[in-house]
């Protein structure tokens, strides 16, 4: 079991990547917020030390997609939290950062998972596909299908 203090760093540290990714994926901070304490308190219990902070972020992003799909497929999940709701969570934002927030949470969930990984986390397409487990030519095809798919939302050119 870790120490309060090497659990907090690792809140400080992953925190954010925790609940971007729930947010992606749950888009229902209530969720988020359940899913951020059971990885955390999973960190806190994990036992075996990382091979290095490369190895840990993955463990946490890894531990994070695991435990919103679980969530998801639950049978005790009975309610779903539309756009429009999560849109207002984010109303500070502006208006251009809206529309592409939207853009990306609209696209399926494996095209979503990807570009957050890619370009918010900075991860390249092989480590994405280790990270997730997939083909690195999937994660080439989803990001390319998500850029076109955004493309045609927003309209504009490709920047990726």
């Amino acid at each position: 079991m870790r120490d309060e203090a090497e659990t907090n760093r690792a809140i400080e540290r992953y925190g954010d990547t925790v609940r971007r990714l729930c947010m992606i994926h749950l888009k229902n901070e209530a969720d988020t917020q359940d899913i951020f304490q059971a990885v955390f308190l999973k960190y806190l219990l994990h036992d075996r030390p990382f091979e290095s902070q490369e190895h840990e972020k993955a463990w946490f992003i890894r531990v994070t997609i695991n435990a919103c799909k679980d969530l998801l497929k639950s049978v005790f999940r009975s309610r779903t939290v539309p756009l429009e709701e999560l849109s207002a969570q984010i109303a500070h934002l502006p208006d251009q950062h809206r529309e592409v927030l939207g853009a990306v949470l609209e696209l399926p969930q494996r095209e979503r998972q990807v570009v957050y990984l890619h370009y918010y986390e900075g991860y390249t397409a092989p480590e994405i596909g280790q990270l997730l487990g997939k083909n690195v030519n999937t994660i080439y095809t989803n990001l390319a299908r998500a850029r076109e798919r955004l493309r045609e939302r927003l309209g504009g050119e490709d920047y990726g």
